[in-house]
């Protein structure tokens, strides 16, 4: 029997952090969010794409025993409806006539009342769904209490097909779940992509987006609602999670959503240091990790990472370890253990010199004869990396690894020693970048960071050359050009895809822009064995980036 109209609702919208393949945690947040929004009278609970599996499921949804359990535990999600509380719209994996959808069902009374699938399927950047489901048909709207909703998945709302079908055919609200990872230009994008999809519709339209870290990917949430004459009614912040009742009329020009809490959101370097922090947080907290080590150098990566890590899971969790050598500086010394200090981090002293001195004399006689070199300095590295992991495998710490994304560019880093860890929090971040996030985070933290505030980055560190301290008197510069020249040569490489000679056409050294770029190619292979880490940017190694290897292409040749 069909509901009569309403002239109200009031719709709870969850932006929560999932788990990817937890469905018994996730079905519990489920419940948890219902009860809230039961107590505030809500109509519908609405949650965010694929919420139950969490997002993205990658290949482990290909499982037909995880495509059975999610749809278990959607159908037991759906039979607690009966007890007259909120109804639900809810994000799972759904199979129809042997075909896997990403789809979203509406529950109500007892039943999956309804089911709609996403249509456009991403398959760039770090999307590849297209691998793993089923493009679903044209959608119509679904019929809720007499309202027509309009429910398109994400990516459905990027394109005008699918929200023109849902107009046509009576949608009278638009309700997007989304998992859209951060990007440094989202904001403005997804922005400029709703009001248009407003404009054309003329309807309004909620954007509910999920929020969290899952491998690589930090989803950012910033839900928004805005009314059919584009105005922002209610801003969810970014980077925390909440639950938001909104209140929704009919009017003689359709439904307007009334204006509520309108966040400020976190944009360009807080937006960055704050996506670090869940991401790494969130790594080691759904991989149920104790807490981290990691080698503090007294560089600026080393206590950028620290910092991140104690905002991320508080200071009592974060061990820090100071490996010196005999080329590691008086200064590197204060300013390793000015960090901790600061931060209240446990910290310890392991000197490296018997290591280095016993694996040289076990390579002695292989190597009589040659002079020293690179491989010498990197004996260094390695006794460090063996150490941090066999901390880490003592007392249960993942190791944190702090190279930054110059460094991964040229290949500025040495396998199995400073390369070492379990995940990278400054990954997709340019040198250039740390010193700015350093600075930042002197005078500012995320509002939910658990670490000390005020200055926690002694100003030597932020002011002093960089270097690897593996030989006398080394500074990175002896290898690199400077960082602001470098970082801005690899962002027009990596980020654009630019070639050797626009570059240089715009008053870069060829020669200097041709030799990065072969720095990058041959640096592959090591990129290929590097620990995950946040992305940021639009175009990170990993899941942006993916270059073969074996590769003789080089510009020009």
């Amino acid at each position: 029997m069909a509901s009569a109209p309403v002239d109200q609702l009031l719709i709870a919208f969850a932006q929560l952090n999932p788990v990817v393949g937890d469905l018994a945690g996730n079905a519990e947040k489920v419940r948890a969010a219902r009860r809230l929004a039961a107590e505030q009278g809500a109509d519908l609970l609405m949650f965010t794409e694929l919420f139950i599996s969490g997002y993205p499921p990658e290949d482990l949804v290909l499982k037909p025993a995880f495509q059975l359990a999610c749809r278990q535990m959607v159908e037991e999600l759906a039979r607690e409806t009966a007890d007259g509380g909120p109804a639900l719209l809810l994000g799972t994996p759904w199979v129809e006539a042997g075909r896997l959808y990403n789809a979203v069902a509406l529950l109500e009374e007892g039943r999956v009342a309804a089911v709609r699938y996403k249509v456009d399927l991403p398959n760039y950047g770090p999307f590849d769904e297209k691998r793993v489901f089923a493009a679903g048909p044209m959608p119509g709207p679904i019929p809720f209490r007499g309202v027509r909703l309009g429910v398109p998945v994400c990516e459905d709302v990027w394109s005008e097909d699918v929200i023109e079908c849902l107009s046509e055919t009576g949608a009278e609200i638009l309700l997007i779940p989304n998992g859209s990872p951060y990007r440094r230009t989202v904001y403005d994008e997804r922005t400029n992509v709703a009001v248009a999809r407003v404009v054309e519709s003329g309807l309004p339209l909620a954007y509910i987006n999920q929020v969290g870290g899952q491998d690589e990917l930090v989803f950012d949430g910033g839900s928004f609602v805005l009314n059919a004459d584009r105005s922002l009614a209610v801003q969810f912040p970014n980077f925390q999670e909440r639950i938001r009742l909104t209140r929704w009329e009919r009017w003689a020009d359709g439904w307007r959503c009334e204006e509520g809490a309108r966040a400020p959101l976190l944009t360009g370097d807080e937006a960055d240091y704050a996506a670090c922090v869940l991401g790494l947080r969130d790594y080691v907290e759904k991989n149920r990790f104790r807490g981290v080590v990691l080698g503090l150098s007294g560089g600026i990566d080393s206590a950028l990472c620290a910092a991140m890590a104690a905002d991320a899971l508080g200071p009592e969790r974060v061990h820090c370890v100071m490996l010196p050598y005999h080329y590691t500086s008086g200064d590197s010394l204060t300013d390793a253990a000015g960090v901790a200090q600061a931060l209240g981090c446990r910290y310890d002293i392991v000197p490296i010199a018997p290591a280095v001195e016993g694996l040289e004399a076990c390579l002695a006689p292989l190597f009589a004869g040659q002079a020293r070199d690179v491989t010498e300095e990197n004996l260094q590295s390695r006794a460090r990396g063996t150490i941090l992991m066999s901390i880490s495998n003592k007392f249960g710490s993942m190791v944190v690894t702090t190279g930054n994304k110059s460094e991964m560019s040229t290949g500025y880093a040495t396998l199995y020693g400073d390369m070492n860890g379990g995940y990278n929090p400054l990954k997709d971040l340019y040198k250039t970048e740390v010193f700015r996030l350093c600075e930042l985070r002197n005078r500012w933290k995320p509002a939910e960071a658990l670490g000390a505030g005020g200055v926690v980055i002694p100003p030597n560190i932020i002011a002093k050359p960089p270097t690897a301290e593996l030989r006398e008197n080394q500074k990175d510069q002896d290898s690199l050009p400077p960082y602001e020249v470098l970082d801005a040569i690899l962002e027009r490489l990596v980020e654009e895809e630019r070639t050797v000679a626009s570059i240089a056409a715009e008053g870069f050294d060829p020669a200097l822009v041709a030799k990065v770029e072969r720095m990058l190619n041959l640096a592959e292979y090591k990129r290929r064995q590097a620990a995950p880490g946040v992305k940021v940017t639009t175009r990170n190694f990993g899941r942006d980036r993916r270059y073969p290897i074996t590769n003789r292409f080089r510009e020009g040749a």
